[in-house]
């Protein structure tokens, strides 16, 4: 039992950073290229808590790192690594397009649903990475 809590810490733990390194890594690299206005790490503060926007999405990262990794968790080799981008990209992806955008008056267009899926892929792979490296511990 206490195995488990220990791997869905884990997995929390691997969703928050890889919000963090991987998620705003990639929205770094856009930002860079002039292809998205917003910078990265946006530490401005969010509703309701008034906590940094970039640590609220990393506590949803970590939180939707319990269900991909739920997922993945028993997959090995490509099947792992390429479950973990895919999923990554599609659940956090399509739940943002279709039920937090609209809940914010948000419009939905094919850049951002493209983007959304580039960033949340890389934000499964970091998760993939940081279960890797903590699974033989």
């Amino acid at each position: 039992m206490a195995h488990s809590r220990q791997q869905w810490l884990q997995a929390f733990t691997g969703g928050f950073l890889a919000t963090l390194i991987f998620h705003q890594g990639v929205l770094a690299l856009f930002w860079l290229g002039g292809m998205i206005p917003a910078f990265p790490w946006n530490m401005n503060p969010v509703p309701p808590l008034g906590v940094p926007q970039v640590i609220s999405l990393a506590f949803w990262g970590g939180v939707w790192g319990l269900p991909v990794w739920w997922l993945i968790r028993r997959w090995q080799g490509i099947r792992y690594w390429l479950g973990a981008v895919v999923i990554g990209a599609i659940g956090p992806t399509a739940v943002a397009m279709l039920v937090v955008f609209p809940m914010k008056g948000l419009d939905v267009n094919a850049s951002k649903v493209i983007g959304g899926l580039i960033v949340n892929g890389a934000w499964g792979l970091g998760l993939a990475v940081w279960m890797q490296l903590t699974r033989s511990r």
